[in-house]
Formats: C-alpha cells, structure tokens, sequence
C-alpha cells in the first residue's frame, strides 16, 4: 500500500527500528543540497570533513548510534560504476564516519552487479519489513515526492532480496580500493 503524504519522516523511521535499517544507493553521483558545501570543499582542496562531531555529520552520526545501541543492525551497500566517478571518491573520503557511528557498508563494482534484479531507486529497508524509495533526478537532486514508503509484501521482499544478494557480493569498506 502506498503511504499517503503524511508518511513517517526518515528519522522517524530509524528511531522506530527494532532490528534492521538497510541502504541501498546505486547512483554513481548525487546533488543533494545537504552535501553540497562540503562537496565543494573536497572538490577544491581535496579535504573531506571526516569529524563524525562536526556540525555536518553529528546528527547523523547520533541517529546511528543511538539506533546501534538499541541492537539496530545498520547496514549500506553501494553498487558503483568504476572506474569511480569523482562523487564517489568523495563519498569513499567520508565513509570512515558511517563505520565510526555504527554503519557496516560495503561497495559493490557495477560489472559485479549486472546479473542481479535490483529495483529501480536507491531505498531504505527497516526491519524487512518497510521500504523507503529514494526518488533523485536525473542530476542527482531529490525529485518530487522525495520519499516513498511501501509496505507490500511482495515489494518488500523483491527489495530485501536484492539488498542481499548485493550485500553478499560486495566489498568491506575497509577493504575496498578505489578504481
């Protein structure tokens, strides 16, 4: 069933997990606003904020860890394109602080994705048993609806599939090498 326009916000959803909160990202570039600056900032100097207590991160940094110590298993996988655009170099430069606040993430190469059924947007799966679709334009802002929470069984299944299938066949963070 599609959820009206007064679904539950994203934080809402995190903090209402019980077990799980899955990612599953698969755009080799994003233009959110939220980035935008520190993306500047990387472009032009090669530095990314990696302070998980910076203004920037904390708040996500606290909506993780505060979800992890409540026995919440977060988890993000990226299926990439390689050689790696330079959004993703940008997005590797700051994983350290997804693993630092609680985040097991992996990176998954395009070619190793290519005999997988995986949907057709980035989505969130909370507890397997809740899909949040992921809704970008082409150039990677956030179209309108952003969101979409789905609850169909069969959807939500489809999804928590492809999450592992691609899960298995990724790579660590801490052991994936950028191409």
């Amino acid at each position: 069933m599609r959820q009206s326009a007064e679904q539950p916000r994203f934080d809402q959803l995190l903090a209402a997990a019980q077990r799980s909160a899955v990612h599953l990202e698969m755009r080799d570039g994003y233009a959110v606003n939220d980035e935008a600056e520190d993306y500047r900032r990387w472009q032009e100097t090669g530095e990314r904020d990696a302070d998980p207590d910076s203004a920037y991160w904390a708040p996500w940094v606290d909506m993780v860890r505060q979800a992890t110590a409540r026995g919440v298993v977060v988890r993000r996988a990226r299926i990439i394109s390689e050689p790696v655009s330079d959004y993703i170099r940008y997005e590797h430069a700051g994983t350290t602080v997804n693993v630092v606040a609680g985040e097991d993430v992996r990176w998954l190469p395009r070619r190793r994705a290519a005999d997988l059924m995986l949907p057709g947007a980035d989505l969130w799966i909370f507890d397997g048993e809740q899909v949040l679709l992921n809704h970008f334009t082409g150039s990677g802002e956030w179209a309108t609806p952003p969101l979409e929470l789905r609850t169909e069984p069969d959807l939500v299944k489809a999804c928590v599939d492809a999450f592992a299938a691609v899960w298995e066949r990724a790579v660590p963070h801490l052991q994936y090498e950028i191409r």
